[in-house]
Parts: C-alpha cells; sequence; structure tokens
C-alpha cells in the first residue's frame, strides 16, 4: 500500500515537470522551435485541426521556421490561423511554404520572459508540493487506522520529503536551461 502511494506521488510530481517542459516550450527564445506552434489550429474541412498534423515542420536556420503543408491548397488556411494566433510573427508565404522568421528579442523582452519563466516554474512546484501533502495525508490516514506504525509513517514522511527535494530539483534545473537560453543573445 506504501509503495502504491509513493509511485502514484512520483507519476504526480513527473506530471508537474512534463507540463513545464511543455509550457516553457511554447515561450519564444529568439530561436527557432517548433513546439511555438502546437497550440496553432487550422480549419480544414470544417474541423480544427493541428498545425503539425496538416504539414511538416522544419528548421532551415536558427530563426526560421518553414512550414510544409501536406495539401497545398490549405496554405492560405494555415496563414490565417499563424496571423489569429498570439505568436505576433507575420508569416511569408511563396505559394508551396511558409516561413516564420523569428524577431531577435530585446533586453527588456528577455528579462520579461526570464521573468515568467520563473512564474511557470513555480507554478509547477506548487504542484509537486501539493502531491507531497496527498501523500503525506495519505501516510497519515494510514496511521491512525494502525495500518503503520508511528516509526514507518516517519520514514515514509522522509521517503516523500526526498522525492520532493528531487523534483524541485529537476524543476529548478529545467527553469535555469531555460533562462539560460532566453538570456544568451
Amino acid at each position: 500500500m506504501a509503495n502504491a502511494i509513493l509511485t502514484e506521488t512520483k507519476a504526480k510530481m513527473q506530471k508537474s515537470a512534463d507540463g513545464l517542459q511543455r509550457e516553457l516550450g511554447q515561450i519564444r527564445a529568439g530561436r527557432a522551435n517548433a513546439s511555438l506552434l502546437d497550440r496553432i489550429s487550422v480549419v480544414y474541412y470544417g474541423a480544427p485541426t493541428p498545425l503539425n498534423q496538416m504539414a511538416s515542420i522544419t528548421i532551415p536556420e536558427a530563426r526560421v521556421l518553414m512550414i510544409t503543408p501536406f495539401d497545398k491548397t490549405i496554405l492560405g488556411e494555415i496563414e490565417k490561423a499563424i496571423l489569429a494566433s498570439d505568436l505576433g510573427i507575420n508569416p511569408s508565404n511563396d505559394g508551396s511554404v511558409i516561413r516564420l522568421v523569428l524577431p531577435q528579442l530585446t533586453e527588456e523582452r528577455r528579462k520579461e520572459l526570464a521573468k515568467e519563466v520563473k512564474k511557470i516554474a513555480e507554478n509547477a512546484k506548487v504542484g509537486v508540493r501539493s502531491a507531497r501533502r496527498d501523500a503525506i495525508d495519505a501516510f497519515k490516514k494510514q496511521e491512525k487506522a494502525s495500518e503503520i506504525s508511528e516509526d514507518e509513517l516517519k520514514v515514509y514522511e522522509k521517503d516523500v520529503q526526498a522525492l520532493t527535494d528531487e523534483f524541485v530539483k529537476k524543476l529548478d534545473a529545467i527553469a535555469a536551461e531555460k533562462e539560460k537560453e532566453l538570456l544568451d543573445i
């Protein structure tokens, strides 16, 4: 029973780390990254379809994303979807591919994005701490029901805390890497 709680707690903490990676991947860092386009949906035959399912996205240069649709007739719709998104990048359509040139970030914008990274990382840490609290509460319930002893409770609390510390370090490393990427010119 205790191992199941620890396994579940680790899975919840891993979800927080994965969510942080996903969110940070969508922050534009002045370098081309295909995950910038993950949130963009294009209306294709009346149904919103994720852009990455209807086109190949390549990075020919450090600050250029090239979108090659599988169906060339949908180029205009892809262009409209990019313009309607919150990317703030104007697409250039040459009739067969769409190019997105990422502008160089200003120093001020880099610092703003670094602050946003810290805020997102803190939210992920809250998720990890919440998982820790849930696990400790579950162990305390087991101790009250006399399923585990008080000594075992202390051992499990230490295990959960060690797991929490491990994931907080992991989240800090992910955030620090993204901040470094943002602040490098």
